[in-house]
């Protein structure tokens, strides 16, 4: 049933004639013709929560009893009262959403907590978990949660910082691979293709918000079943970007079905945001060297050699960007507009204090981060100092003046540029007459390619690379349909091979390819990439009915273990890190094509496991969810070092990269700790008072973004409510 049918049927109860005359009209609209990707906007999509205890106002569900393997009520119920009992207790309820709700009493133990996804949440995490073999890189995250709130918290931590999404949806088979409110969606749904498409786009909106929209990729996988759909979904969700669809082999001895072709390859969607540009390889992915040789195949060649080094735009983009964000990083920059070079660095201005305040300087031009709007405040990606020691070294540069804006573009060369002139993959051939680097890249560099949109690999069948790949890792463990996992490793070699810091998400993440990936291509080139996994605990359908007949449900723990990410997500991540199996011996065989080598080596990574949490904003905001906030504080600040979860009698704490400041009386002995540091760049303040925050704020060094708490969290939440 459809959102709009829902509300009708509301409004009849409410009233029957206004509700008719509307119905009328509602008929007469639908018979129009429209254009585009027309699909039903389902009544948001809501999940159970069985670790959360019911309470007086909880949206509910009654489940079945004990040992029953019959279909779920899937009534929604709100608690109007508890009453305690020798047991657990027992909760008045009473019907949502129905034209004549009814009334009931049962036991709490046989309530599950549901939250619908229009109501919005305030997100926490508890760490479940983890694995250390990195020393100081970042960590990889795991976290358990559905996927929609998971994203949802995401927008907290990591709004406009994703440089690729890398998503393996559900296909939408009918083959009971995915649910919608909590039941499975058949092959014979009226409604399937509409249900898709409205649980899809709610994930897009958020995952675009993630996104860098100034450079960035979204890859999507999907079959022959929804490949359409998607596409215009695509379009229609992200109309500035550029999408290609590729073609990948993964099975090429094809699957038969009655009166069709036998299928070898399924697809992936690449959405390119901003200047994203896919990186080129030494293999095309589309015929063998040999095969090329064999039957004359041109294949125009770029050499890596022929390429400009890139030079990055100076002034930050995204989300972030504005200069409330870093006020520390909104300073003056004078050029010679005649020599065009860069003469001075100016001091940061105070956060209310306006452009004019910048200092003129006789014969220089000054320049201030602006956006395309001439009133759009922005700041600098780099902090005074950093910008100095990059001129000085030659290594920051004056651009193209724009005429038409009166603003001049800064460049630089960024961290990823400057570790290959390291590495000497990029040389640098001699200096301008403004001592500005001239940089090449290496002869020696092999010649690149791009990919082809058809790829043709063995080592993207999924059954050799995927299924049976797993079983090594984990001996005696299946998972459905994994993907080949250096299939998925290509994917991510186009989107960020040229970005060894890059964070990559999936929040469809299943058995964990994702992450295996970005640690392999860490290993080829000494990369500190970060992978960002979500994936629900959902026990497969065959598995239910099962532990139903054994008196099991959802939150016992003889139920979770059996769980997607207890049973193979987070024991592949473990296993793959460490070399050994669930059961401590050496995985057996070898990792295979671009690098070699015995899969019991293991990966130099970490990894941390998470469970989302449902918070109540009160509690947030009186400082009594600090634990379940703190591990967001951690990823916010780049998912490194140690989480500060608990700030001690001393009120504050400082970890390798962030600190935490709660009690202001102590701040002197704070401060002090924070000088002899030269990592920490993010600084959360716990106040309610203005006053206090802006006057921490000005004793920060400009390198050092702060953030105030809980403010920050709650209007993130508060803003995002009722989305759905």
């Amino acid at each position: 049933m459809s959102r709009l049918s829902d509300l009708m049927r509301q409004l009849h109860v409410t009233d029957p004639q206004l509700g008719a005359d509307l119905e009328e009209e509602i008929k007469a609209l639908t018979k129009r013709r429209s254009f585009g990707l027309v699909f039903e906007r389902h009544q948001p999509e809501a999940v159970e929560l069985p670790g959360i205890k019911p309470r007086r106002g909880s949206k509910v569900h009654v489940l079945p009893p004990r040992g029953s393997t019959k279909k779920a009520d899937q009534r929604l119920w709100q608690v109007i009262s508890i009453a305690p009992t020798s047991t657990s207790g027992v909760a008045e309820l009473v019907e949502l959403y129905a034209e004549e709700p009814e009334e009931t009493q049962v036991p709490l133990e046989d309530l599950v907590v549901v939250a619908e996804f229009k109501d919005g949440i305030y997100p926490g995490l508890i760490e479940t978990g983890r694995v250390e073999r990195g020393g100081d890189k970042p960590f990889h995250t795991v976290i358990n949660a559905e996927n929609y709130h998971a994203l949802e918290m995401l927008t907290y931590t990591h709004r406009g910082r994703v440089d690729a999404i890398y998503i393996d949806p559900p296909y939408n088979t009918g083959a009971k691979d995915w649910k919608y409110n909590n039941d499975y969606v058949e092959g014979d749904d009226a409604y399937r293709h509409s249900k898709w498409l409205a649980m899809m786009e709610r994930r897009l909106l958020i995952a675009k918000e993630l996104l860098n929209p100034e450079d960035s990729v979204l890859i999507v996988t999907i079959d022959e079943k929804e490949y359409l759909r998607l596409g215009i979904l695509l379009e229609q969700t992200f109309p500035e970007a550029r999408i290609q669809m590729t073609s990948i082999v993964i099975n090429p001895n094809g699957v038969a079905r009655d009166s069709e072709l036998a299928r070898v390859e399924e697809y992936a969607f690449f959405v390119a945001l901003g200047n994203y540009r896919p990186a080129l390889l030494e293999d095309p992915l589309l015929t063998r060297n040999a095969e090329e040789e064999k039957f004359g195949m041109a294949t125009k060649r770029s050499s890596l050699s022929q390429r400009k080094v890139r030079w990055e735009w100076l002034l930050r983009g995204g989300t972030n960007s504005a200069r409330a964000h870093s006020p520390g990083c909104f300073y003056p920059v004078y050029i010679d507009p005649k020599k065009k070079k860069i003469v001075k660095i100016g001091s940061p201005l105070a956060e209310n204090e306006p452009r004019a305040s910048a200092p003129a300087i006789d014969g220089l031009v000054t320049v201030l981060p602006i956006g395309r709007d001439l009133d759009d405040d922005r700041v600098w990606r780099l902090a005074p100092d950093t910008l100095k020691n990059l001129v000085d070294s030659g290594m920051a540069k004056v651009g193209a003046y724009d005429a038409t804006k009166n603003r001049w573009t800064l460049l630089y060369l960024p961290k990823a540029q400057r570790k290959r002139i390291e590495q000497g993959s990029i040389n640098i051939t001699g200096r301008d007459k403004n001592g500005v680097v001239e940089v090449e890249y290496s002869s020696e560099v092999k010649d690149l390619r791009l990919a082809k949109t058809v790829w043709n690999r063995q080592s993207h069948n999924a059954g050799e690379y995927g299924s049976r790949l797993i079983l090594k890792l984990l001996p005696g463990r299946r998972f459905p349909f994994p993907k080949s996992l250096y299939a998925v490793e290509d994917a991510l070699r186009i989107a960020v091979k040229d970005k060894p810091e890059a964070v990559v998400l999936d929040f469809f993440s299943g058995s964990g390819t994702t992450a295996h990936a970005v640690m392999r291509l860490n290993k080829q080139d000494g990369g500190s990439r970060q992978c960002i996994m979500v994936t629900n605990n959902e026990v497969s359908a065959n598995e239910k009915n099962k532990l139903r007949r054994q008196g099991l449900r959802p939150g016992d723990p003889e139920w979770e273990q059996w769980g997607i990410c207890d049973y193979i997500t987070k024991p592949r991540i473990t296993a793959a890190i460490t070399g050994n199996t669930p059961e401590g011996d050496p995985i057996k065989g070898d990792y295979k094509f671009v690098d070699e080598f015995p899969m019991s080596d293991g990966f130099e990574e970490n990894a941390a496991f998470f469970t989302l949490t449902y918070e109540a904003p009160l509690a947030v905001r009186h400082h009594r969810a600090f634990e379940r906030i703190a591990p967001m504080l951690w990823m916010r600040a780049g998912s490194q070092g140690k989480i500060i979860t608990s700030l001690r009698q001393k009120g504050w704490d400082i970890s390798e990269v962030y600190g935490v400041l709660e009690d202001f009386n102590h701040s002197a002995d704070f401060f002090n700790a924070l000088e002899q540091s030269e990592t920490v760049h993010t600084v959360f303040f716990i106040t309610d008072d203005d006053a206090v925050f802006q006057m921490a704020c000005r004793k920060l060094p400009d390198s050092v973004k702060p953030v105030r708490l809980y403010s920050s969290y709650l209007e993130n939440f508060e803003i995002n409510r009722g989305r759905a």
